[in-house]
């Protein structure tokens, strides 16, 4: 259906785009960089507010425990903030996901701390785009959603996360409760591109600590009776960034390690990132990376403990997503809104739920660009605009003209 109908129209009406500005703003004059859990706290306790006014419940939900690789090779716990859950109708038969994320990259110390209007038509700020204006279309859209007649035939949950940014290690398990058995879900990532592109297909990530231990002696009177793990690290680098290629990106990034100039060093901790294109990348770089270490290993006479995994599974544009893109495209056109899509080497929250057979559009938010910088900036025009889109969409998927 190209056209709205008279009721759909009248759906979309009521959407308060100066309520939704404000919201933002609000929110944005927060700090709430993934560390920073006074922060959270105080952003998960007005969203709790703002979101109980749709019918259901809201909750806060305890993140999950994290470990991570201290640059003394330790594994020490990393704390993390509550995440904000809203379940309407759960026993409905047919029910949707969508999430979002309140934390963002600014630490507590960070410069870029307010928002400030670049123009009469964008509004930068922290968080403006990735992706408290994406909390604000999630909230407008789903009290639009709800004068729909369809709405009372199904239900949803609504997630925001605290840690998306670091990779919802502390949200995962959850992500995959409130998945399962949704017949579609929607993520408030920003547009792809500030002209409203999404994101399609996407690849995997995921982070790893290579900890090198060696043997230790002194530079000048033995050291031939030391093992050097600074050296195996560089040397584990290397191989690494040999394997890497177009399908599979490899990024050595960060070795922590060494000793006084004196000494050979006998610890070090190697980080890296890999960016699997697809499932059979992610299984070549598993079938790799046993025999990488061990020659390795035999080639500096030292061990090595890899901590880490894939934490975000490649995305394929899988049929049952493609029709979901071609509602949200169907939604647009209506509207008057041009929707395309693209491949992304981006990985978010969609790529989660995607994996566990869930059907996800994963950049329904704002047009916005500049993430992740100080020039971070939004339109708030489209704040309206994709409320209306999703209001739309979750209509039409409950049945709705």
């Amino acid at each position: 259906m190209s056209t709205l109908t008279p009721s759909e129209a009248a759906l979309i009406a009521g959407i308060d785009a100066p309520a939704m500005l404000a919201g933002v703003e609000t929110w944005c004059a927060i700090n709430t960089g993934t560390r920073n859990l006074p922060g959270l706290a105080r952003q998960a306790a007005l969203l709790a507010d703002a979101f109980a006014a749709l019918p259901g419940e809201v909750r806060l939900a305890r993140p999950a425990p994290v470990e991570s690789i201290a640059a003394d090779g330790r594994a020490v716990a990393l704390d993390h903030g509550d995440h904000v859950v809203l379940t309407v109708r759960p026993d409905a038969p047919r029910r949707y996901l969508l999430t979002g994320h309140m934390d963002t990259v600014y630490p507590a110390d960070h410069p870029f701390q307010t928002t400030t209007w670049l123009d009469a038509e964008t509004l930068g700020g922290p968080g403006t785009a990735d992706m408290k204006g994406g909390i604000a279309v999630i909230l407008a859209a789903l009290k639009a959603f709800e004068a729909s007649p369809q709405a009372a035939l199904v239900g949803y949950d609504v997630l925001i996360n605290s840690d998306e940014e670091t990779g919802s290690l502390a949200s995962a398990p959850l992500i995959a409760q409130l998945a399962r058995g949704k017949a579609a879900a929607l993520t408030y990532e920003p547009s792809a591109l500030p002209d409203g592109t999404l994101a399609g297909a996407r690849g995997g990530s995921g982070n790893y600590s290579a900890i090198v231990s060696g043997r230790s002696a002194h530079a000048g009177r033995n050291p031939q009776d030391g093992r050097n793990a600074l050296v195996a690290a560089a040397d584990l680098a290397l191989r690494l960034k040999a394997l890497s290629g177009e399908s599979l990106p490899i990024n050595p990034a960060r070795i922590d390690g060494g000793s006084a100039n004196n000494v050979v060093p006998d610890h070090a901790v190697l980080r890296f990132n890999i960016r699997p294109r697809a499932e059979d990348d992610s299984a070549r770089f598993a079938a790799a990376i046993g025999p990488l270490l061990r020659d390795v290993e035999l080639a500096h006479d030292v061990s090595i403990h890899l901590h880490g995994g894939i934490s975000r599974p490649p995305k394929p544009l899988t049929p049952e997503a493609e029709a979901l893109f071609e509602l949200v495209r169907a939604c647009g056109t209506a509207l008057g809104q041009p929707i395309r899509w693209q491949p992304s080497g981006g990985v978010c929250d969609g790529n989660n739920i995607a994996a566990l057979g869930v059907p996800v559009v994963d950049t329904m938010g704002v047009r916005g660009g500049a993430i992740h910088s100080p020039d971070e900036y939004m339109f708030p025009a489209s704040l309206a605009e994709r409320a209306a889109l999703s209001a739309l969409v979750l209509h039409r998927l409950s049945g709705g003209e």
